[in-house]
C-alpha cells in the first residue's frame, strides 16, 4: 500500500481557538478535504504534540466504530495533552471506552431514548412559550440569554434535579467550562478553588464549583429522594459498587453541561438560519411534516461540538495515511458536517435535506453516539414549532459575538429585534 505524505495545514491553527472567532473555518476545511489521506497539524496551543485531522465524514464514521484502535480512554478527548495522573481524575463516560463505557452509559440511557423523552414534550413546550413571550414581550433583546439558553438548561436540570432557582447558577458554570478552551480562561481560585487545574476538566475551577455544588445535591438527595437522574446515579451500582464522590460528580458535570451547552449553541444558530434561509423555513410553514428535517438541519448547519479527539491504540491506516500508536485523531465534527462527497451542496441549508446519510453533529455512530441526541431533537423541534405558530419574524440589530473557543461552536451573545 501506498501511503499519503503527511500535509500541514500552515498558517491556518486549529488549536487556536481565534481560527473560530467568526465562526467554522469553512474554507480551510475544504482544502483540508481535498488533500490525499488526513492533514497534519503541528504542536501548537496547550498540545506538545501535533495531530492528524479526520474532515471527511467517511473516515470519522470509521474512527467513531472503532473505539479499540481509536481510543477515548488513551490520552484525552480535547485537543490539549494532560498529564497521566490526571486522566483519573478528570474522567467521566465520554472519557472511557467500553466495556467501562457500557456499563456506565446504562446507568441513564433509559431517561433518553426516543419513547423516554415524549414524557418530557409537554414541559419543554412550556419553557419554549415562556422564553418566547419574553422575547416578543420585549420587541427582542439577546436571543441567546432570553431564549436559547434558559429552554435546555432547564429541561436538563429538570431531569437531573436541580432546583429551579439553581439553573442560571449551572449556565454560568457550563459557560466557565467553555471558558477553559478559550485563550483567557478564568482565575485559578476563582469560585474559591483549590484544586490544581490540570486536575480539572477543561482546566476550570468552573468545573471544581460544579462538583462542589454536585456533591450538596446528592446529599440532599440521600436525604429526600425524588423522581430524578440524581436519585437514580446515586442509588446505582456499577459491578455491586455505588459510584464514588468523583465518579458522580463527574457524571453530573457531563450530563449538565452536554444537555445545556450543545442545544443552546444549535438553538443560538437557529435565529441566524431563521433570517438568513427565511424561503426555507417558509417551506415548513406550509408543510410541518418537514419539522424533524429542518431541526436536523439546524444542528447540521450548526455543528455545535466542534470536535472530539482519540488515541490510536496500535500501528494502522487510515485513509491512506500510516498511523502509529500514541498517535492524535482529531474529529472534526464541523467539516464532516461540510463534505460534499456525503451532503449535495453542503453550505446551501435545505429543510428538506434527506435523513439519509444523517450528520455527525451527535457523533458518527457506535458507542459515544450522543445520548441526548432525541432530547436535543425534540426540543429544537418544539422551538422551530412554536416560533412558526407565532409567525415569528427576526432581524439582528448586531452582529453574532461567537463563544471564544476551538471546541464548542457558540454563541455568547445576540441581539435581534421581532418585526
Amino acid at each position: 500500500m501506498t501511503f499519503s505524505e503527511p500535509v500541514a495545514i500552515e498558517p491556518v491553527d486549529l488549536n487556536d481557538p481565534q481560527t473560530f472567532a467568526a465562526g467554522i473555518p469553512q474554507s480551510a476545511f475544504a482544502e483540508m478535504r481535498a488533500n490525499a489521506g488526513l492533514t497534519w497539524s503541528p504542536a501548537g496551543r496547550g498540545s506538545n504534540a501535533g495531530f492528524w485531522s479526520v474532515t471527511r465524514q467517511v473516515d470519522l464514521v470509521e474512527v467513531s466504530r472503532d473505539p479499540g484502535t481509536y481510543s477515548s480512554a488513551v490520552g484525552h478527548i480535547q485537543i490539549y495533552d494532560i498529564d497521566e495522573d490526571a486522566l483519573d481524575a478528570r474522567a467521566s463516560m465520554i472519557d472511557m471506552d467500553p466495556p467501562i463505557h457500557t456499563r456506565l452509559r446504562r446507568l441513564v440511557s433509559s431517561a433518553f431514548t426516543p419513547r423516554h423523552v415524549q414524557r418530557y414534550q409537554a414541559a419543554i413546550r412550556d419553557r419554549v412559550r415562556n422564553a418566547l413571550d419574553q422575547i416578543q414581550a420585549d420587541g427582542g433583546g439577546d436571543w441567546v440569554s432570553t431564549v436559547a439558553a434558559p429552554i435546555p438548561i432547564g429541561v436538563i436540570c429538570d431531569l437531573m434535579g436541580v432546583p429551579e432557582a439553581d439553573h442560571g447558577f449551572m449556565v454560568e458554570l457550563s459557560d466557565h467550562l467553555v471558558a477553559g478552551t478559550a485563550s483567557e480562561p478564568l482565575e485559578p481560585t476563582a469560585y474559591g478553588n483549590t484544586t490544581d487545574l490540570r486536575l480539572l476538566p477543561f482546566n476550570s475551577p468552573a468545573a471544581s464549583a460544579m462538583s462542589t455544588y454536585a456533591a450538596a445535591l446528592a446529599e440532599r438527595r440521600r436525604a429526600e429522594p425524588a423522581d430524578d437522574l440524581v436519585t437514580q446515579l446515586i442509588n446505582a451500582e456499577i459491578d455491586g459498587e455505588k459510584l464514588s464522590t468523583e465518579e458522580f460528580a463527574n457524571f453530573f458535570r457531563l450530563m449538565i453541561f452536554a444537555g445545556n451547552e450543545t442545544t443552546r449553541s444549535s438553538m443560538a444558530h437557529l435565529a441566524l438560519h431563521w433570517q438568513d434561509f427565511g424561503d426555507e423555513v417558509d417551506k415548513v410553514r406550509r408543510d410541518r411534516s418537514l419539522l424533524n428535517t429542518m431541526s436536523d438541519e439546524v444542528i447540521r448547519y450548526s455543528s455545535p461540538i466542534l470536535y472530539f479527539r482519540r488515541t490510536v491504540t496500535t500501528e494502522t491506516e487510515l485513509s491512506g495515511t500510516a498511523l502509529s500508536a500514541g498517535d492524535k485523531i482529531v474529529m472534526w465534527y464541523a467539516a464532516a458536517n461540510f463534505d460534499p462527497e456525503t451532503y449535495p451542496d453542503p453550505l446551501e441549508f435545505r429543510v428538506d435535506r434527506p435523513a439519509v446519510p444523517p450528520h455527525v453533529a451527535f457523533g458518527g455512530g457506535g458507542a459515544h453516539f450522543c445520548l441526548g441526541a432525541s432530547l436535543a431533537r425534540l426540543e429544537m423541534v418544539e422551538l422551530i414549532d412554536e416560533m412558526l405558530e407565532r409567525g415569528l419574524q427576526l432581524r439582528s440589530s448586531s452582529s453574532p459575538d461567537y463563544v471564544e473557543s476551538n471546541f464548542v461552536n457558540g454563541i455568547e451573545r445576540l441581539d435581534v429585534e421581532v418585526v
